[in-house]
């Protein structure tokens, strides 16, 4: 049975029962509503607000009455659009409500079906609105505040609704990044259903200059990708430089124009594991919301880069290095607001830090790490030579430890703070030569910055007519002084392997702590599934 077989036959048919058995006319049966009432106050009281919502209507039928036509038509429409939102179906399978009222003999059979439709109506409002896992819960570095829609609110919204399928489409994600991910979706899903991209490449490189069997298969298999014309060359020339100099672009690679072992390594990856990077991305982008704010920092993991965004369009950017892939260190994954920024920072050196790496050189050798001071609970600067390290553990390590401002600090000249419970920040860093590098993951869990300086002028360009001056006269004081930001700004820390490119083609990268994967298996344990269209 289909769609429209379901909206004007199906539920049609269980009005009609409804009124035939007096639902609405005066004079009805007592026995006939009693029998609907209890039948939905049981099925109802599974859930608190489903129970509220009925009980303040007096169990009065939502979706069989003679005038929810409209209603029932939107939550037909929303639940079998689930898919494209690449959602769990089997949570809000239209299918079992066809089953429900087409079996539905009395009103009690009716009751039971009514409610299974408003639940089915709550768990999609909320998977697509917020997501249909909770992040923390699936990876504990994710420490990401999911905007969760009261199920009160949403029921009382969509009951009072003037266009209720308007109300359901609004629920996903606004953001045009979440509809260029839709679109993808579909172009992966059609291509997995026409055969791919064809064989993958055997393995080492491939250089400019070559011909041969193998610079027939890259060839080919550019040609699929849609980074080259179909052409019959078999040689490795300017065009097919070019061509993998864009997928390079596009998969975060050097740009060298010379198909390596990692560049070969990305273009061998399935259609259906960018397929799976686009859904796990869908998902990421119903848990950070829409109020992100016109003006914010946005830092993505995978992409070693942080951005300054301004009403959608990138203003400034710059690369970044992020935390190291070990269980302590890596970068977690929140939004805060940036406050102020620190000139001429001293570096505190958190205690995880200070007990696992330091104590241990000052062990071996007292004056090991002589850039860094010994501060008691007085705030006294110790002296190295009075302290005997061997009689301290991690566990009665009594002092802070710090570096001075200076341009050796390892937090360079200048950081940028949004307090937060993680003690992560962005900041500058006299070791410049990792930027360099295609994985910049070396850090302890903060953001490192390749042009920390450029960042601090755009920020403080939003506050005074001179931000460089201002900036650097207090650089030259040496002392360290905080700049307050006049109208603080949203930072967002995200983890995205799959991320729309300025001229529209989705960009990928590497999964490099592995989330997107641990991610996904909980996404299909939840009923997500791959579903490959036939051309």
């Amino acid at each position: 049975m289909g769609r429209v077989e379901f909206r004007r036959g199906v539920l049609a048919g269980a009005v009609a029962l409804c009124l035939s058995l007096g639902w609405g006319v005066p004079g009805m049966a007592a026995t006939e509503m009693t029998a609907f009432k209890q039948a939905v106050a049981e099925a109802a009281s599974r859930n608190d607000a489903i129970a509220t919502f009925y009980r303040t209507r007096d169990y009065a039928p939502f979706w069989t009455a003679a005038d929810a036509a409209e209603r029932r038509s939107a939550l037909l429409t929303a639940l079998s659009g689930a898919a494209a939102q690449g959602l769990p179906v089997g949570r809000y399978d239209p299918q079992v409500l066809m089953t429900m009222f087409r079996d539905a003999r009395t009103l009690r059979d009716i009751g039971r079906a009514e409610v299974e439709a408003t639940r089915m109506l709550l768990q999609y409002a909320n998977d697509v609105h917020s997501g249909v896992l909770v992040p923390g819960a699936v990876i504990d570095e994710i420490k990401r505040k999911v905007d969760r829609r009261d199920p009160a609110e949403i029921l009382s919204g969509f009951a009072a609704a003037p266009a209720p399928l308007a109300y359901l489409r609004a629920l996903a994600p606004h953001s045009p990044e979440y509809a260029q991910l839709m679109r993808e979706k579909v172009r992966l899903e059609r291509l997995i259903g026409d055969g791919g991209w064809g064989p993958t490449l055997a393995s080492g490189a491939v250089r400019p200059g070559e011909s041969g069997a193998a610079v027939v298969a890259l060839r080919n298999r550019l040609i699929a990708m849609g980074y080259l014309f179909h052409t019959a060359t078999q040689s490795y020339d300017g065009a097919l430089q070019k061509a993998v100099q864009a997928f390079q672009l596009d998969h975060g690679l050097t740009p060298d124009g010379v198909a390596g072992a990692g560049t070969i390594e990305e273009i061998n990856v399935s259609p259906e594991t960018r397929l799976q990077q686009v859904l796990v991305a869908m998902e990421r982008e119903r848990w950070l919301g829409n109020d992100r704010g016109d003006l914010h920092v946005l830092v993505n993991i995978t992409d070693f880069h942080a951005r300054i965004i301004d009403r959608g369009e990138v203003v400034f950017q710059t690369r970044s290095v992020v935390g190291r892939n070990h269980s302590d260190q890596r970068t977690p994954e929140f939004s805060d607001v940036m406050e102020h920024m620190i000139i001429n920072p001293t570096w505190n050196v958190p205690r995880s830090i200070a007990t696992k790496e330091y104590l241990p050189m000052f062990q071996a050798n007292p004056n090991a790490a002589g850039h860094l001071q010994l501060i008691d609970g007085a705030g006294r600067v110790v002296s190295r030579g009075a302290v005997d390290f061997s009689q301290y553990t991690a566990r009665n390590f009594p002092f802070d430890v710090k570096q001075p401002p200076s341009r050796s600090n390892a937090l360079g000249l200048v950081k940028f703070m949004f307090p937060n419970p993680y003690n992560i920040y962005l900041h500058d860093t006299p070791s410049k030569s990792l930027f360099q590098r295609e994985v910049r993951a070396f850090s302890h869990g903060c953001i490192r910055l390749s042009d920390p300086f450029d960042f601090a002028y755009a920020l403080l360009a939003m506050q005074t007519d001179d931000p460089k001056g201002v900036f650097q006269a207090k650089l030259a004081t040496g002392r360290e002084t905080q700049v307050d930001l006049e109208n603080p700004l949203p930072v967002h820390i995200i983890y995205r392997t799959a991320v729309s490119g300025p001229k529209g083609r989705m960009q990928y990268r590497r999964d490099i702590y592995g989330r997107d994967r641990v991610i996904f298996d909980a996404l299909s344990a939840a009923g997500v599934a791959l579903r490959p269209v036939q051309g």
